[in-house]
């Protein structure tokens, strides 16, 4: 949870009336933050470093207010003095509007294709004739400081860059070099410095963690404008030439980063709580971004979006009994704008404005509804029902059966959920084709090892086994874990199934040791063999010939349980052992325990 500390004095300037620490204290336990510290920074340096060190420094007193992780909009002074207004009703939630520059003609950024390896996205936006003081400034720099931490990750996602627009000039050019190439005066430096030279430069300054971020690149990201005077080289430094001044009167703003929403959503909210302090305040110029394939979009894009729900709904959720007029005063008291659109139904609009990004659902509107009603104000009730907890059927039958797989000799393995294409594919002879269709992909893996969630637990048995294949025979492995299939009639687009598997290492196969494995675990879910194919109506299981690519031919078969086939066993064929380096047969057994609860 970010903290932000704010001058006591400005605070309550800002906020037009004076507050005692415990009234102060409690407006922020109503608003949904909390006064975490009262200190100075004499206090601070004095607690740190020592009192020889504080010695000198200022005695104004600074709150320390912990902000949720997920409100960006009130990680400074301009955003937390708005919002608690507005809970205050002092004024209404501004409205965030673009508008046109005066001579009609945008700026314009454009983005070249050797960004698209190192850093693809950039947004940009230009703030008009603001009014730049020193705690404006300060409070400038520490929101952006707190974005690179908190939704920037540190810089790795987004990185912020800022400059007086009076000194560059249009248009704008975003483009990725040999580091050998750059060159610039970087920010509060004197002379020119290659970008290897900076990166040496910055091994012991307060940007070494961000440096590995582009270090091993063959090419660093670079902005400059129609002159060649470099804007900044992100996410390491800006340029000297148009760094921010007390005096700037014009700002260009650009962003860059690897995700696109949290570029957006990062913009969208320093133009917005910057825009106080325009002479047109809250109307931000467009900036047009030039894409790699041609295609020009706008930003910032500042997006209203509007949301229903009923006073019923929120009532329930919460605990209380208000009308619909009472729940849209107090949206609106959450800068949430909201009026009754169906008296009868009780139905409300709600209007989302760009800077509470942290609005994904209407759940997140049930907790602004709770935190403005007061969560002191909820009438405590006794649940309607009386319920004692039990464990779940799948692990109760999880923990039987793991108890007969030791009873039976078998060791437990607990193997990575996630694994490679290979592993599931081409090393146990599947296609690709058919691990696409079933495989839940991992959009963003970092290691070829955890590219997809598994979809069986046998290949994971295997590579434990080609760890430990120095170790006396027979190797005995089981796991009981979850896999994951895709499944398009599920919510999320795939499901879990809970599967047990069991693997024999040996001189021979052990295929009879396997056998007698399935026998026994179908003994314990009182499920009977028959002979008979199919088998009559009730419990009973029989096994099947099949074949399957990861089984030697005529050494598999299905095992089908009252009328549906559960699992699969046999002998692991030659070449899948030849893929996983093992020497000796493996026999082996996974079954769906599904269809058992």
């Amino acid at each position: 949870m970010p903290t932000v500390g704010i001058k006591r004095d400005e605070l309550f300037d800002a906020l037009g009336r004076k507050y005692t620490e415990e009234e102060f204290d409690k407006l922020c336990f109503e608003f949904g933050v909390e006064l975490d510290e009262v200190t100075s920074e004499k206090q601070q340096v004095a607690k740190e470093q020592g009192k020889e060190k504080a010695k000198g420094l200022s005695d104004d007193v600074i709150y320390k207010i912990d902000i949720p992780a997920n409100r960006y909009d009130l990680l400074c002074l301009e955003g937390l003095v708005h919002s608690l207004r507005v809970f205050l009703k002092d004024i209404t939630a501004p409205q965030f509007k673009l508008k046109e520059p005066e001579n009609g003609v945008r700026q314009k950024l454009i983005v070249k294709p050797s960004t698209q390896q190192v850093r693809p996205v950039a947004v940009c936006a230009v703030l008009r004739n603001i009014t730049i003081t020193q705690q404006v400034y300060d409070s400038f720099i520490d929101l952006q400081d707190k974005l690179h931490q908190n939704i920037g990750r540190r810089r790795t996602l987004v990185s912020i860059g800022t400059h007086d627009l009076d000194t560059i000039q249009g248009p704008f050019v975003y483009d990725a070099q040999v580091p050998s190439d750059i060159k610039f005066v970087a920010l509060n430096q004197t002379e020119e410095f290659t970008a290897p030279q900076l990166m040496e430069l910055y091994k012991e300054s307060h940007l070494k963690s961000y440096l590995p971020i582009i270090q091993d690149k063959e090419k660093y990201p670079i902005i400059y404008d129609s002159n060649g005077v470099v804007l900044s080289m992100p996410p390491i430094i800006n340029g000297d030439h148009s760094k921010i001044k007390l005096s700037t009167k014009n700002i260009f703003i650009e962003i860059t980063a690897t995700d696109e929403k949290k570029a957006n959503v990062t913009l969208d909210t320093i133009v917005s709580l910057f825009s106080y302090h325009c002479a047109e305040q809250f109307l931000i110029e467009p900036v047009d971004v030039e894409q790699v394939d041609g295609t020009v979009i706008t930003t910032p894009k500042l997006p209203y979006r509007v949301e229903k729900v009923t006073a019923e709904y929120l009532n329930k959720k919460i605990g209380i009994e208000v009308t619909a007029d009472v729940v849209a005063d107090i949206l609106t008291k959450m800068c949430l704008d909201s009026e009754v659109s169906d008296v009868q139904k009780g139905e409300i609009t709600v209007t989302i404005p760009p800077t509470r990004s942290d609005i994904l659902h209407t759940c997140d509107i049930v907790e602004d509804v709770a935190i403005a009603y007061g969560y002191d104000n909820i009438v405590r009730t006794l649940p309607r029902s009386a319920t004692i907890g039990a464990q779940q059927l799948s692990m109760k039958l999880s923990e039987r059966l793991r108890k007969e797989m030791a009873g039976s000799g078998f060791t437990e393995a607990l193997t990575f959920s996630l694994c490679s294409y290979d592993d599931c594919g081409s090393k146990m002879g599947i296609s690709e084709q058919v691990v696409q269709q079933t495989a839940v992909k991992i959009s963003n893996p970092k290691t070829v090892e955890f590219q997809i969630v598994r979809t069986a637990l046998v290949p994971g048995l295997l590579k434990t086994i080609a760890s430990n294949r120095n170790m006396p025979l027979p190797l005995k492995l089981f796991e009981v874990q979850e896999v994951v299939v895709k499944d398009a009639t599920k919510e999320t687009g795939a499901r879990n199934e809970r599967h047990l598997s069991a693997v024999h290492y040996n001189k021979t196969p052990g295929f009879e040791v396997i056998h007698g494995l399935v026998d026994r675990l179908m003994q314990i879910l009182e499920i009977k063999w028959s002979s008979k194919k199919p088998c009559p109506e009730g419990k009973y299981y029989y096994l099947e010939k099949t074949e399957d690519p990861s089984y030697f031919p005529g050494r598999c078969a299905n095992i089908v349980a009252c009328g549906k086939v559960i699992g699969k066993l046999g002998a692991i064929h030659p070449k899948v052992l030849s893929n996983f380096d093992l020497t000796c047969p493996v026999a082996a057994v996974e079954i769906n325990l599904e269809h058992f609860y």
